[in-house]
């Protein structure tokens, strides 16, 4: 039987592995990625569940734009290539993502298509 897709609410304070930036919890929602380089550790299954062995760095590859979530930052696994997409926290009152991170990754992402083609 196939496993079902479900969130695990864990909205806890981190220090990004990346940065060192103190990261507090959303105010509505949850966190899984550092506000201000905007990377992440692969911990989760699914979404909170905090059941993966992998732990390896999650890199911010692409920004895409959802018509009902707003902007989802795609994520992929260093150690295992996983792909993993979470929603942008641009609305959050005290510690919202940096928007010149996201532009970064929207930036690098549109060099990078560049670059293949030319």
């Amino acid at each position: 039987m196939p496993e079902s897709r479900h969130f695990t609410v864990i909205n806890e304070p981190f220090v990004c592995i990346v940065c060192h930036t103190q990261v507090a919890p959303l105010r509505t929602g949850c966190r899984n990625h550092c506000p201000v380089c905007l990377h992440s550790v692969h911990v989760d299954r699914f979404p909170g569940d905090r059941q993966s062995d992998c732990g390896g760095l999650l890199v911010p590859k692409e920004i895409v734009q959802d018509g009902k979530k707003g902007f989802m930052i795609v994520h992929r696994c260093k150690s295992c290539g996983e792909i993993r997409t979470n929603k942008a926290a641009l609305d959050d009152p005290e510690q919202p993502d940096q928007m010149d991170a996201i532009l970064e990754v929207m930036k690098n992402r549109s060099l990078h298509i560049r670059g293949r083609r030319g």
